[in-house]
């Protein structure tokens, strides 16, 4: 009876974070997500709470200005359309809370955040540097559950997974996260992305929607990555058009993944650390 209603409440949680992930263009009425969550409007919010070590606001929050710092950085939509679609009232009101996460007020954030040094200094002819080292790793086995849109979006997916282990009882603290990406998104539109959100470690033999997946040993090129998460593209850029080309070894057929460090719900964007894993022939 305890598995049974672990299950049932682990299972209406993740139907709310799925909610909040898709419609955050949308007023988000607690009332609403209570009922969702097929649970009493006076009790579910604090049950979320201790779910997710954050409220519904926080989440909702700091998804809007996630989201909001890749428009800054990678589109030329307005700050003021950018604060609208963050639900914020007015420009000033965004410029403030972006400011209290990201450390940079929009405008200066768009100038000289991290995603500009790329372009900065390739147009400069200057020598971008992030830290690279060659590193071989052993075979890993990964515990993951799919995902399919943009890779910003890939939240929603490990909130999947983590619930799910979490109403199994296979959480345990020494799991690693991890980011597997299967698509180039150069190439391929953003709705037909396919990701893996994935942990390290021996867990047993898991059912859907967990599935067991496997990183291949060898020499991969990892970069350390310290910042928000809108701002890697430039770091990938970097990786593959100048480090890549001048290291004197070619990329594997295999996908690039990513090992989180610390988590975007207890840590400032600025300080999130990222560790990308380029497979080496």
């Amino acid at each position: 009876m305890e598995q049974a209603t672990s299950e049932c409440y682990a299972s209406r949680l993740t139907r709310v974070s799925a909610y909040i992930h898709d419609h955050l263009d949308e007023e988000l009425n607690l009332d609403v997500l209570a009922g969702i969550a097929c649970l009493s409007p006076y009790h579910w919010h604090r049950i979320y709470h201790a779910h997710f070590g954050e409220t519904v606001a926080a989440t909702v929050r700091r998804l809007r200005l996630q989201r909001a710092a890749a428009d800054l950085a990678h589109t030329a939509v307005s700050i003021a359309k950018v604060a609208e679609r963050a639900g914020y009232d007015s420009q000033a009101s965004f410029t403030r809370a972006f400011n209290a996460a990201f450390g940079l007020p929009p405008a200066k954030y768009r100038d000289i955040g991290g995603h500009s040094v790329f372009k900065a200094n390739t147009l400069r002819g200057a020598h971008v540097v992030y830290d690279v080292g060659i590193t071989p790793i052993a075979p890993r086995t990964l515990i993951a559950v799919e995902h399919r849109g943009p890779y910003m979006t890939i939240g929603k997916s490990f909130d999947l997974l983590f619930t799910t282990l979490a109403q199994r009882n296979l959480l345990r603290p020494d799991l690693r996260m991890v980011g597997v990406y299967l698509d180039d998104p150069t190439s391929v539109p953003e709705a037909e992305l396919r990701s893996h959100a994935a942990v390290v470690g021996g867990v047993p033999a898991v059912e859907a929607p967990l599935f067991t997946s496997h990183i291949l040993g060898g020499d991969h090129a990892v970069l350390k990555y310290k910042g928000p998460y809108g701002d890697m593209r430039a770091a990938y850029d970097w990786l593959f058009g100048q480090w890549l080309p001048s290291s004197g070894r070619e990329a594997a057929d295999a996908p690039i993944f990513e090992e989180y460090l610390n988590s975007p719900r207890d840590t400032p964007p600025t300080h999130l650390r990222t560790d990308i894993y380029l497979p080496l022939k």
